[in-house]
């Protein structure tokens, strides 16, 4: 039986009075994951934003200079997740974090493997307050990262940040790739994002018939303008179909409460769903691409006045 076991993190953003207490707690949120079995860890877009109440408070406020002053602490970062995803085995998606990348700074999500080395994807796709005031860049291409599974198989999975889940060139190109996970960071103020989020991921796990895996961050930081509110739950999606949840939901954590949401991917599931589920989108994709001509405006008579 091909099976994953996979934790999305329901992350809470805290103010730490030095690296060492930041370092403590990544530590015993990767300790408690790996002690639950989970072999894929995703913690949320922004989850290094924490980071900021190591800066010099002028800078709590400044999102743009705080941009190049987080750079200084990109190094311990890296260290930290990659002699924490070797300790345990384990592969991890760390929250992302505003990177220096040619003339400006992009959002990426490093991704640790079990020996730990790393590897990246960038968000493509920026939200209005990542475009027009934190002047983010949009990164560019897209991996599919390859881990292995019990029986000694592998599987392929790809990363979507937040706001690149709602296009679905994106998550077709990493299913083209190979992956049969989306894993879905994500970093929303308000439910009204957190549902464009979640309705985005699961039409994505639908389209592709493949899982998504939706990783929030939580926080009320009045002290960093750069996440002073964000919610959401984590959530494991699937497209509804043979063998799989009727809604579309094999799992989900409480609304804004911190933790980690531990389950196990069926891939023989999914897999099944793309070869003979009632219906067959992953087929179909061409198709529905291609019918589909430039529309056709039809007049309608104006209703009639008695």
């Amino acid at each position: 039986m091909s099976v994953l076991r996979v934790a999305a993190a329901a992350y809470p953003v805290d103010f730490h009075p030095g690296w060492e207490a930041y370092a403590a707690k990544v530590t015993a949120w990767v300790e408690d994951a790996a002690r639950q079995g989970a072999r894929l860890l995703v913690f949320p877009e922004y989850g290094s934003l924490e980071l900021v109440s190591l800066l010099p408070t002028e800078l709590h406020h400044d999102i743009l200079g705080m941009r190049p002053a987080l750079q200084t602490l990109l190094p311990d970062f890296l260290a930290l997740y990659s002699r924490l995803a070797r300790a345990h085995g384990v592969t991890i998606v760390a929250g992302s974090y505003p990177t220096a990348e040619g003339e400006g700074f992009v959002n990426r999500a490093f991704v640790f493997g079990p020996d730990g080395s790393h590897a990246h994807q960038d968000k493509l796709m920026m939200t209005r307050f990542e475009a027009e005031e934190w002047c983010i860049d949009p990164g560019a291409g897209v991996r599919v990262f390859e881990l292995g599974l019990e029986d000694e198989s592998v599987t392929r999975f790809g990363v979507a940040i937040c706001y690149d889940s709602e296009f679905p060139a994106l998550a077709r190109r990493l299913a083209e790739g190979g992956a049969e996970l989306l894993v879905v960071p994500s970093f929303t103020a308000a439910r009204s994002g957190y549902t464009r989020v979640r309705v985005g991921s699961m039409a994505r796990a639908l389209e592709n018939q493949m899982y998504a895996l939706h990783a929030p961050l939580i926080a009320d930081a009045d002290w960093t303008y750069a996440v002073e509110q964000a919610s959401g739950k984590a959530a494991l999606y699937a497209p509804a179909d043979l063998g799989l949840p009727e809604d579309g939901l094999v799992a989900e954590g409480e609304w804004n409460t911190p933790g980690w949401l531990v389950a196990d991917l069926d891939l023989n599931l999914t897999r099944r769903v793309r070869d003979s589920g009632h219906v067959l989108n992953w087929r179909d994709r061409h198709a529905a691409q291609e019918r589909p001509t430039e529309a056709e405006v039809v007049p309608l008579a104006a209703p009639t006045r008695a």
